[in-house]
C-alpha cells in the first residue's frame, strides 16, 4: 500500500526523553482505475495543468484540483477515494523522497575533502588536486571524485510510525526523512 505524502517538517515528542519525529501529510487522492493491485491515482501537486492532464481529467471525470497522475500499489478494488485503513494498522513505513538539491558543487563540499593549506604562498585552497595517473593508463579513471551535481537524488529510508491522525491525515514517523519541507514523496507500508 503506497501513498503520496507532503513533508511538513520535523518536531519532537513530549515524552521523556523526547524523540525526533518527522510529520508527513497524506495528500487527498482519487483512485481512477485498478488493475491487479496497481492503480492509477490522481492527486494535487500544486503545479500547472497541461492539455494531457486535462484529457486525463475528462477521461476519469475528475475536478480541477486533481492535476497529477501516478501508479501506486493500493488495497482498493474499485475507483473512488484512497483507502487509509492500512496506515492505522502499520508500524513501519518505507519513505521515498528526493534529497535537497545543492546544484553544481565543488569537491570539498560534495565529497568532504580536506583541501590544501591556507597559509601564505599557497594557491591550492579548495581545489580538488591531482586527478590523473602516470603515462599508463593516461586517463582519468571512471568514478573519480570530482566537482559536479550534488543532491536531488532519490533516497529511501525505513521509519517507525509514532502516531497517525486519521482525521487530519498526518503521520508522525521516528527520525528524519530526506528532502525540504513541502516536498512531495511516497510512503509504503513495510510492516
Amino acid at each position: 500500500m503506497e501513498y503520496i505524502v507532503e513533508k511538513i517538517g520535523m518536531s519532537r515528542t513530549i515524552t521523556v526523553p523526547a524523540k525526533p519525529v518527522t510529520l508527513l501529510r497524506v495528500l487527498d487522492a482519487k483512485v481512477c482505475e485498478v488493475n491487479d493491485g496497481k492503480a492509477i491515482v490522481a492527486y494535487n501537486s500544486g503545479k500547472k495543468m497541461n492539455k494531457a492532464i486535462e484529457g486525463q481529467q475528462k477521461k476519469y471525470s475528475l475536478s480541477a484540483e486533481f492535476n497529477r497522475f501516478v501508479t501506486l500499489d493500493v488495497t482498493n478494488t474499485e475507483a473512488g477515494d484512497l483507502d487509509l485503513a492500512p496506515l492505522a494498522e502499520a508500524s513501519v513505513l518505507k519513505t521515498t523522497f528526493n534529497t535537497k538539491g545543492r546544484g553544481f558543487s565543488g569537491a570539498m563540499k560534495r565529497w568532504n575533502f580536506g583541501g590544501g593549506p591556507a597559509s601564505h604562498g599557497h594557491r591550492f585552497g579548495r581545489r580538488t588536486g591531482s586527478i590523473g595517473n602516470a603515462e599508463w593508463p593516461g586517463r582519468v579513471m571512471k568514478g573519480k571524485k570530482m566537482p559536479g551535481q550534488y543532491g536531488n537524488t532519490q533516497n529511501c529510508v525505513k521509519n517507525e510510525i509514532v502516531s497517525f491522525d486519521a482525521e487530519n491525515k498526518i503521520i508522525a514517523v521516528l527520525g528524519s526523512v530526506s528532502g525540504a519541507n513541502g516536498a512531495l514523496g511516497r510512503v509504503k507500508v513495510a510492516k
